[in-house]
């Protein structure tokens, strides 16, 4: 198991290496746009079958959709930072974090959907309107958003980080405390209780790891799900305004959220990495060291999230 989690350790510090100090980020990027653009160019053509009524056109469709879900999600995007961020930082399991992607992604795919439908059949809005909409308005609202989350974290993490040196403050005055007591015939012991009080004092000595996992709570998940969902994928917002031009709604809907299970297939596995990945670091630790591990790994996940949202928000702003 040891070496398992040198393995691993080793391998997510190859990839980050490759990603940042070889140029890999560029490369993939460029792969990943190039494969856009051509599913892209083929999302037309699939249009115009649907349109017409070919067979099998619907299918073809929904394919083309899921790739580009696929490699729009493969290149930087904000999605993979706040989940990868998120399941480094807090006490989630694969399970939940991997949802969450889910749901972020599907909702990326209504924020689309709700936009071009309420710009085309209410506000009568162009083409170029809604995609201003999309990409000078909700796409720095999203970044805003994410920077927040993650000061959220890194402001939730130095007060656990202090929580949990300050009660080992006050545990070392306790036990000088007890040895002065001994010293005078009064020793007493200090029991704790199921809620992790001590019976004696009334204090709590340390956060249990089931206080560290209430964490991950439906407060976290909400502002997640809306930071990543308030910037609409613009591959389903160019989708939506064809479709709706042509007079397949429809098939634009569809498209969309097919493109949030493309997408989401990617953020899923990022979500498994980050959880893996923080499961191993913490392997090595065990009782208030695992509690005081999280909360560093917190402050770090934390602050780079702010970081990298914010240095995504200024030049839009």
């Amino acid at each position: 198991m040891r070496f398992l989690r040198i393995g691993v350790v080793l391998a997510a510090a190859g990839v980050l290496l490759w990603l940042f100090g070889f140029g890999g980020m560029a490369d993939l990027s460029r792969w990943a746009n190039g494969q856009q653009r051509e599913t892209q160019n083929a999302l037309a053509q699939g249009l115009r079958a649907v349109r017409a009524g070919e067979a099998g056109a619907w299918a073809t469709l929904m394919g083309l959709c899921a790739a580009y879900g696929f490699f729009h999600a493969v290149g930087p995007g904000h999605g993979k930072l706040v989940i990868g961020g998120y399941g480094a930082a807090a006490r989630v399991t694969a399970w939940r974090l991997s949802g969450l992607a889910l749901a972020s992604s599907l909702a990326q795919a209504l924020a689309a959907i709700l936009l071009v439908g309420a710009g085309a059949l209410v506000l009568g809005w162009s083409r170029t309107q809604m995609t201003d909409a999309a990409d000078k308005i909700l796409a720095p609202a999203s970044f805003i958003a994410i920077a927040l989350v993650g000061a959220w974290l890194l402001i939730r993490g130095a007060r656990r980080a202090y929580s949990t040196f300050a009660v080992h403050s006050h545990d070392h005055a306790h036990e000088h405390d007890h040895a002065h007591d001994h010293s005078h015939g009064h020793a007493h012991a200090h029991s704790i209780d199921a809620d992790g009080n001590c019976e004696t004092c009334g204090h709590a000595h340390a956060p249990t790891v089931e206080q560290v996992e209430a964490v991950t709570s439906w407060r976290d998940a909400a502002a997640i799900v809306f930071s990543i969902a308030i910037r609409p994928c613009t591959g389903a917002v160019f989708l939506l305004i064809l479709c709706f031009a042509l007079g397949i709604p429809w098939a634009g809907i569809a498209g969309a959220l097919v493109m949030g299970l493309g997408t989401a297939s990617v953020t899923i596995l990022v979500a498994i990495a980050a959880v893996s990945a923080r499961t191993s670091v913490l392997s090595g630790f065990s009782g208030e060291g695992t509690v005081r591990a999280m909360a560093l790994i917190e402050v770090v996940a934390g602050g780079l999230i702010a970081l990298v949202a914010t240095a995504l928000a200024l030049p839009l702003l």
